[in-house]
């Protein structure tokens, strides 16, 4: 696809890529803006770089929720540690289709035993943490990271729309901190100008794409069908694997 937008140089690659990931972002901003502004003004009060208004006390809900955030990224290091590993496995067939079923049974299990109502005022610190691991995980190609996020939360017992938005929550510091070193690397190597329309087509694309799959998303887990992903999962994971093992 990048190939036929003209995208020549493996820097075009990975600035066009990138633009992808910011874009999907940037949905994530528009469809829980509320809570983004409300953790993003309790943690600058939290830093002493905001003053609360008198009269205003500090929110330990939001206070709990950005601790939370904060531990479930963590587990990424390990991400990084054997980011080597991990890229080679974007060229194993086999294994991508494994990961698909496995994307899959978590998905089912989750829509099937996800009944829980924790949500950030009484999760534990260890349900969070195997959030964030599951993530971690997710970076193999595979599985998903919203998708393996959501459904290991529900399954840890989070009520099911605090386990989706603490998935895309979960995200942003995730998506920013792989992508913007990346930019930078790319933007210093050199973007052709001319190709800024399909740079913002991209964007758009990924940004309405994006902000649709977070409503459809948010509405299918209320209404207990989750489990409805689990089958095209296992379907390409079973085509997958059969190619993996005919080619």
């Amino acid at each position: 696809m990048q190939s036929f937008l003209g995208l020549g140089s493996v820097e075009e690659h990975l600035f066009f890529d990138v633009l992808l990931h910011l874009g999907t972002l940037g949905a994530v901003f528009i469809a829980y803006w509320k809570e983004i502004a409300g953790l993003t003004s309790e943690g600058l009060a939290m830093l002493h770089l905001k003053k609360l208004r008198r009269g205003q006390k500090p929110d330990p809900l939001k206070r709990r929720m950005i601790l939370f955030i904060l531990l479930a990224t963590l587990p990424l290091v390990l991400a990084v540690l054997v980011k080597d590993a991990v890229e080679s496995l974007y060229t194993n067939t086999f294994f991508i289709g494994f990961a698909l079923l496995v994307t899959g049974g978590l998905l089912f299990a989750a829509d099937r035993m996800g009944h829980g109502n924790k949500t950030e005022k009484n999760a534990t610190i260890t349900e969070v943490m195997l959030v964030g691991l599951s993530q971690a995980a997710a970076t193999v190609p595979g599985l998903s990271r919203s998708g393996t996020t959501i459904a290991v939360g529900m399954l840890c017992g989070f009520e099911r729309s605090f386990a989706v938005k603490f998935s895309f929550l979960l995200s942003i510091p995730a998506v920013l901190g792989a992508n913007l070193l990346t930019l930078i690397d790319a933007v210093q190597a050199g973007i052709d100008a001319s190709m800024l329309p399909v740079y913002l087509a991209g964007v758009a694309a990924a940004f309405i794409s994006g902000f649709l799959a977070i409503s459809l998303l948010r509405i299918l887990v209320q209404r207990s069908r989750f489990g409805s992903f689990a089958y095209y999962c296992w379907g390409a994971g079973l085509v997958t694997l059969i190619l993996s093992l005919v080619a």
